[in-house]
């Protein structure tokens, strides 16, 4: 088995570092075998910062990526960066250029301004607090306030996909599906939200399920809970149910929480233009 190989990546920010984070991430997963030392530095806004880091490049020296507003400090990084030979990219720079040509205007220049206290930011506080109260099935009663409602078996990560999708603003609720129990009636009259299915291969199931209950918070279950047979028959429960209703249904067995999230805002614009004339 080849052995893993890492290197250090330096993240400076003069805000919260979300997008370099992201960045940084994406890139270094299309490498194989190699993993990166995270280094994050955020809120950097002075020459004095800039000096700290700089002693722990020299000491552990790598690839740096950087979103620095203040073009000052920004060629202040660049140059010490020089010195020692280490790459240093501005990630947000390529495309405030293509914005700059496009637009015909030069950005403003203001530091954290993708989170600023607008109707956009309350909003997601707002979809975040619905989401926390309509986890697992709570207030089966309000379902039709949601702007999706996802429904599976347990462990097809219901949850931490609506979270995802409150981040973005969007209404979520969600709600378990269990082995020859009925649905709460709202959900069959519920107009306005879409419902959406969650599935995944019964191999898949039982295997998070294992290693949920060997967690140690794992809670205790009976033989049926990891019974492969058992688990098909939960997940044609589910497919049966949305087929009765129309309701669309995403295999997650292979999906990352981001990319089902993403599948599920198709479904919802898609939704939201209506039927192609």
């Amino acid at each position: 088995m080849p052995q893993t190989r890492f290197f250090h990546l330096h993240l400076i920010s003069d805000a919260t570092g979300e997008t370099l984070i992201n960045v940084g991430r994406a890139a270094a997963a299309q490498y194989a075998g190699i993993r990166a030392i995270e280094h994050i530095h955020s809120l950097v806004r002075s020459p004095k910062q800039i000096d700290r880091i700089m002693v722990e490049i020299e000491n552990t020296p790598g690839i740096v990526l950087y979103t620095l507003v203040d073009r000052k400090l920004a060629d202040l990084l660049e140059a010490r960066c020089a010195e020692l030979a280490v790459p240093a990219v501005s990630v947000l720079e390529p495309v405030l250029q293509a914005f700059q040509a496009y637009l015909g205007a030069r950005s403003t220049g203001r530091i954290g301004a993708q989170h600023a206290l607008d109707a956009s930011y309350f909003r997601r506080i707002e979809a975040l607090n619905f989401t926390m109260m309509h986890d697992d099935g709570q207030l089966p009663a309000d379902i039709d306030e949601a702007d999706v409602m996802l429904i599976g078996v347990s462990r097809t990560s219901k949850t931490p996909t609506s979270i995802y999708l409150a981040n973005r603003g969007i209404k979520t609720a969600n709600l378990p599906i269990v082995k020859d129990i009925p649905v709460s009636p709202a959900l069959a009259r519920a107009k306005r939200c879409l419902v959406v299915g969650l599935v995944a291969s019964p191999d898949r199931i039982v295997q998070i399920r294992q290693h949920r209950i060997l967690s140690p918070n794992g809670e205790e279950r009976n033989s049926a809970y990891l019974d492969r047979h058992e688990v098909s028959q939960e997940i044609l429960q589910c497919r049966r149910l949305c087929a009765k209703h129309g309701w669309p249904i995403i295999d997650v067995s292979r999906r990352s929480i981001e990319e089902t999230a993403a599948a599920v805002l198709a479904l919802l614009a898609e939704r939201r233009l209506g039927p192609h004339t």
